[in-house]
């Protein structure tokens, strides 16, 4: 004699990843509102030390000088020019900004004085060099 039983149903036994994304969102806004995120130029660049550095407030215009001797603005390496017309326009956008050079201690003088000059020339008012305090 042979019995016809229903078939058993067999249970999903997946995940539901329906809390598992919850928690991955929930971790990803605790970090992005923790975290603080600073503008850097792009390149590792080795500042110099003084005694009389200080610490800047406002959000600035980065330029790098790197030890070979290249430019750096907006996290991208630029010629003078280029460098002229970017100034120009973020002038022409914000005239009260403040450029802020970080050169690497390493670098030469005259591509400092150089980027120096541009800055005066496209109407930056204040023009500061970075260091590191000891």
């Amino acid at each position: 004699m042979e019995f016809d039983l229903p078939p058993r149903r067999r249970r999903d036994t997946g995940i539901d990843m329906g809390p598992l994304m919850d928690i991955v969102f929930i971790l990803l806004i605790f970090f992005v509102v923790t975290s603080s995120f600073t503008r850097e130029t792009g390149v590792d660049v080795t500042k110099p030390q003084a005694q009389t550095a200080n610490q800047l407030e406002k959000e600035n215009i980065l330029i790098a000088i790197t030890r070979e001797g290249t430019i750096h603005m907006n996290e991208r390496q630029v010629d003078l020019a280029t460098l002229k017309d970017l100034l120009t326009q973020t002038m022409a956008k914000t005239p009260d900004k403040e450029a802020v050079i970080i050169a690497d201690k390493s670098s030469m003088t005259g591509a400092l004085v150089q980027v120096i000059d541009i800055c005066n020339l496209t109407g930056v008012k204040k023009v500061s060099i970075a260091a590191q305090a000891e």
